[in-house]
């Protein structure tokens, strides 16, 4: 399975958004060290969810890192995040 769709996975499991957005940004990065040939290693993340309602910013982008703790460790290099409520995202 490629990498963004077990993010979207885990990401929709975990948090129940009312929307994810995953962009794979590896090939901004190609040729920089950490960036392996073929991708899938540098993404930029939207997600909007009540799951954040009352939570930090750090607190918000932890819980995520939570849930994405093995691709961190293994093929994701780097992750932007903005991670929204409802509320925010209208």
């Amino acid at each position: 399975m490629a990498v963004a769709q077990r993010i979207r996975e885990k990401l929709e499991q975990g948090l129940s958004p009312q929307s994810v957005e995953i962009v794979d940004q590896s090939h901004l990065h190609a040729g920089h060290s950490g960036a392996p040939d073929g991708g899938e290693s540098h993404f930029r993340v939207r997600i909007v969810s009540a799951a954040f309602d009352g939570l930090s910013r750090v607190d918000r982008q932890r819980r995520v890192n939570e849930l994405l703790a093995d691709e961190l460790a293994g093929p994701v290099h780097a992750l932007s995040l903005q991670t929204l409520t409802p509320q925010e995202a209208a």
